[in-house]
């Protein structure tokens, strides 16, 4: 008997022919699934492509290395460096280096002649690796404590005792707003990069433990976990092969969108200026210092604040499409109206 309750032959599905065959048919309906989100939502699409796009210009931003070529220009991912002094202009005994958006420079350069446009570029890599490095982190750690709180809660036991103290803990954590807690644990641990990852990381693992839990005790009563038990499968994997595949969608969902809420929090605490370092290219650094100049130099906040707007709504569109995609649901009922309108769309037989 498989995780979802059918029975199958002995030895069917333990060949590796069964077992790429399985994987096979996964795929093609995973392909399938989404192909029909995509086109029955836009905006799952648009979110997939700018994840693709934010993911890929973070990658060559970090990877590709500036390379000067034979005839001494410069190739690189970004116009200039992040903290390049560029000339600025002289206007009588005046120096303007503050410069709006134009053909050389497309997002302007601030108050110190650095070029915005290469500065919002270079802080992509830094702030993307840090949501999904906080962000699977903690669905590791907290994936595995709430595995363990929610599978092996039996009153009387000592798993019910170890269950009891991690949620107790979880509870005390998810008693104070997890910013607050992150930025109290920042100012403590002094600024930096690291500090402020540390402050984030040691918040943020309760949220998935509380969610892992809850999933884990919602299927580990199913058909075909009792069946499995009373088959003679061993605990652990019962554990691995029936819960916790069965309670990875919604992580995945829960995790693809988190990303884009670390990123945000990651931008706050640099933003009040407990995060990184001043000279860090970062897109919460560089809001806080050009807040001032709003009104002045607007460019120097908005283009940092759109690229935080822009990839945080891109994680949580492509996070709502993957739930209609994961969910058997929602397949079920893309693939319903997908027939309603096949068959609307159908002309009738003439009649003889």
């Amino acid at each position: 008997m498989d995780a979802q309750g059918r029975t199958v032959k002995a030895g069917a599905s333990t060949t590796p022919i069964a077992r790429a065959k399985a994987f096979g048919r996964w795929l093609r309906s995973g392909s399938l699934g989404f192909y029909k989100v995509m086109r029955a939502n836009p905006l799952t699409l648009v979110g997939f492509v700018l994840v693709v796009l934010i993911s890929l210009a973070a990658l060559l931003v970090a990877v590709v290395p500036p390379i000067t070529t034979a005839l001494g220009y410069p190739v690189q991912m970004t116009p200039y460096g992040p903290n390049d002094l560029l000339p600025c202009p002289v206007v009588g005994n005046r120096t303007f280096c503050a410069q709006p958006p134009s053909v050389e420079h497309w997002f302007g350069t601030d108050r110190a002649g650095r070029d915005v446009f290469s500065r919002v570029l270079a802080a992509l890599p830094l702030d993307l690796a840090i949501g999904f490095l906080i962000a699977g982190f903690s669905l590791a750690v907290g994936g595995g404590l709430g595995l363990i709180a929610g599978f092996w809660d039996r009153p009387g036991t000592v798993g019910a005792a170890v269950s009891l103290t991690i949620m107790r803990v979880t509870d005390v954590f998810l008693a104070f707003p997890s910013l607050v807690l992150a930025l109290a644990i920042a100012a403590t641990l002094g600024r930096g990069t690291v500090p402020c990852i540390l402050a984030i990381l040691l918040t943020w693992w309760p949220y998935y433990i509380r969610l892992t839990r809850g999933e884990v005790l919602a299927v580990k009563h199913q058909p075909y976990v009792v069946a499995a038990r009373a088959a003679g499968v061993s605990e652990w994997r019962i554990l691995f092969r029936h819960v916790f595949r069965n309670i990875l969608e919604p992580l995945v969902v829960y995790l693809t969108m988190d990303v884009g809420t670390v990123l945000v929090v990651f931008s706050t605490i640099s933003y009040i200026g407990i995060g990184v370092p001043p000279d860090v290219p970062e897109w919460g650094n560089m809001i806080s210092a050009y807040g001032d100049y709003l009104l002045i130099y607007p460019w120097m906040v908005i283009f940092p604040g759109l690229a935080v707007f822009i990839t945080v709504v891109a994680f949580s569109l492509l996070g709502d499409g993957l739930r209609d995609i994961l969910d058997p649901r929602s397949r079920r009922a893309l693939a319903q109206a997908e027939a309603s309108t096949t068959a609307a769309a159908t002309p009738a037989a003439p009649e003889a």
